[in-house]
């Protein structure tokens, strides 16, 4: 299934994500400035969509949306993800093994 929704994750005046959904490119372009096209992305679905002014993205989202946020919001649900990860646990014993 191809990429069919695209996403703009922002932040309002109250601090609530704001989150809008564009049936196509073509809506996107007319609300953002496209300053390039994507030609790096490891998602090669990702692959020569555009790139907006004031936005990050495109990033992959499930199996059909294309997301863009802004800078305070990736920085700040980037914190959020990177917190919310366990640990990692050492596998190293405390004391050595007894020899006899």
């Amino acid at each position: 299934m191809s990429k069919e929704i695209f996403r703009v994750v922002t932040r309002g005046a109250d601090g609530k994500l704001r989150v809008k959904d564009y049936p196509k490119q073509d809506a996107v372009v007319k609300v953002h400035t496209q300053i390039g096209i994507d030609d790096c992305s490891t998602d090669l679905s990702l692959r020569g969509l555009p790139v907006f002014r004031g936005l990050i993205g495109p990033m992959p989202e499930g199996a059909n949306v294309i997301r863009y946020e802004s800078p305070d919001v990736f920085e700040s649900l980037t914190k959020e993800w990177v917190a919310s990860k366990s640990g990692r646990k050492s596998r190293r014993r405390l004391d050595p093994p007894e020899t006899t």
